[in-house]
């Protein structure tokens, strides 16, 4: 479908509001239902699905150190409207088709509301995952000011739900960010980015296989999809009307399988001020920034000089990233498009301060151990190519357990094509370095043989992350401290077709051995203290 580019004002996203507010925690409600969405006005409205009746759904905005509750609603149909491959792990032919289970992605979430896959339910709670853990969710926020998102996450099909549009902006304040006279207000503006493919009558498309996929298996499961159109909180292709002033945006790719190389036409800086888990110790001047999906950036782009012009959001990443070096050529080269054409309201008196914040950085030292993990690929009982971590299906028995308050070193190779954007739940990490290892050596042997000296991060990644970018031929390594909830979580690549089939795996948080006595004493002086206060 050829539609036209910068015709649509881009949508801003609202925040929500709690529902009562009891014992100062914020009580909040959020359904998730299907209903019809203009995403371009020269298309039909679309079929959608989203939270609280609109796509994406509304920004989450809370303080740090604010504790909140969430009760995420299914209220959608019974059957999915895009192919389900039952073949696939969690998907098979005696599960519902249409679960959820609401992932706070970057959170630093207990473990019952961290949204594992498992954990899903149907419309109205009537069928619940075998790891389904409650109806009301609990958000403590104990991270500094950050861009987190919710989305879905339910096993098996996490690329479809998202596909149709469930996906939201959650927002952490504090205290501190408030004091650096950044942009703020109407001035602040989230953008979250997905790429689409319509059928002519203005329906999502989403392929039902692979073009040579050797078996009759129909729907079957795609390597990953990445559609015609770009959107921006779901407009295609929208424009924005600012004032001749700096802007603080809020980036998120919140696509299934699309990298992006951003860059402004007018071929003036960003100056980067955060990333996935926060602000940066100080501003990065920067003409282009890559976002793998599920990646933020945290940016301000100062328009004072470019009053009365237009300039467009560009995307030079092909669909191949980073394989083919050439620009972007097609469609999806294009983003949205600003226009200075605003009068400025009032003085910019908004700054971007030299300094930003102070990160605590790990030192290897610190690390109780390097875990060496792997990124591979080989075929599926069926023939198809599928990836997997470290040679392992979701379901065989959990190898990850680091205990309570460790720090670990995860070294990630990938000698697959393509990269692969690792996140992990609970955990923010820091990214050490990269180096590069032969494939070839590694094919035959399995073994990893160097070829380049260790690369520090790139400025603007020399931060606090939840998303490592790991290219083919690259070793990663990545340093975290487990920390502060044990239980279940989920790492897993964040190409969502490679996520629903296959390339996630658990982990276990759990307490030291040398620990665990001192933990039941614990446990049990606090209920021993609470029935005495019963009584």
């Amino acid at each position: 479908m050829n539609l036209l580019k910068f015709i649509d004002k881009l949508p801003i996203p609202r925040v929500l509001q709690p529902v009562h507010v009891k014992d100062g925690i914020k009580y909040y409600e959020v359904t998730m239902t299907e209903f019809q969405q203009s995403l371009h006005s020269s298309m039909p409205k679309t079929r959608v699905w989203g939270y609280e009746h609109t796509y994406p759904g509304p920004v989450i905005e809370v303080s740090k150190g604010e504790r909140i509750r969430v009760k995420w609603i299914n209220d959608l149909p019974s059957k999915h409207f895009l192919p389900i491959d039952k073949t696939v792990h969690g998907a098979g032919k005696d599960t519902p088709e249409v679960r959820t289970v609401v992932h706070l992605h970057g959170g630093i979430t207990p473990a019952d509301s961290d949204g594992y896959p498992d954990a899903w339910f149907t419309n109205g709670f009537k069928q619940v995952g075998p790891f389904f853990e409650q109806e009301v969710y609990e958000y403590e926020n104990l991270q500094d000011a950050t861009t987190l998102w919710y989305h879905d996450h339910a096993i098996g099909i996490t690329r479809l739900n998202i596909y149709a549009g469930l996906a939201g902006y959650y927002l952490i304040r504090s205290k501190h960010e408030q004091s650096l006279n950044l942009p703020k207000d109407k001035y602040e503006i989230p953008l979250l980015l997905q790429d689409r493919t319509f059928n002519k009558d203005g329906s999502l498309y989403y392929p039902s296989k692979e073009a040579d996929d050797p078996t009759n298996i129909y729907p079957s499961i795609v390597a990953k999809f990445m559609g015609e159109n770009i959107l921006v909180n779901g407009k295609v292709w929208p424009y924005l009307e600012v004032e001749p002033r700096k802007y603080r945006f809020r980036l998120i790719n919140g696509s299934n399988a699309r990298y992006y190389k951003i860059r402004l036409d007018s071929n003036q800086p960003f100056f980067q001020i955060g990333t996935d888990g926060g602000l940066l110790e100080k501003p990065v001047t920067i003409k282009s920034i890559i976002l793998g999906p599920a990646e933020r950036a945290d940016v301000i782009i100062d328009f004072s000089s470019q009053k009365h012009n237009k300039i467009v959001l560009i995307n030079d990443a092909k669909d191949e990233f980073p394989e083919e070096p050439e620009i972007n050529r097609s469609n999806t080269r294009f983003i949205m498009q600003f226009r200075v054409t605003l009068p400025l309201l009032s003085n910019d008196t908004s700054t971007i301060p030299q300094k930003l914040t102070n990160i605590n950085f790990y030192k290897e030292q610190e690390a109780i151990r390097t875990r060496h993990l792997e990124l591979i690929a080989q075929d599926d009982r069926y023939g198809r190519r599928i990836r997997l971590l470290d040679y392992k299906t979701w379901d065989d028995p959990i190898t990850e357990k680091p205990a309570l308050n460790d720090i670990e070193i995860w070294s990630l190779s990938n000698p697959t094509t393509g990269g692969h954007p690792i996140h992990l739940h609970l955990v923010k990490f820091q990214i050490l370095d990269k180096q590069l290892f032969d494939v070839e050596h590694y094919e035959k042997t399995k073994q990893i043989k160097y070829i380049s000296e260790r690369m520090p991060p790139a400025a603007n990644d020399h931060g606090w992350k939840d998303v490592i970018n790991v290219f083919h031929g690259e070793t990663a390594r990545i340093i975290a401290k487990f920390a502060p909830y044990t239980g279940r979580f989920v790492w897993h690549c964040h190409i969502l077709e490679h996520e629903d089939y296959e390339m996630m795996r658990p982990f276990d948080v759990v307490i030291r051995k040398d620990k665990r006595k001192r933990w039941k004493e614990m446990i049990y002086k606090i209920f021993r203290k609470e029935l005495h206060n019963r009584d």
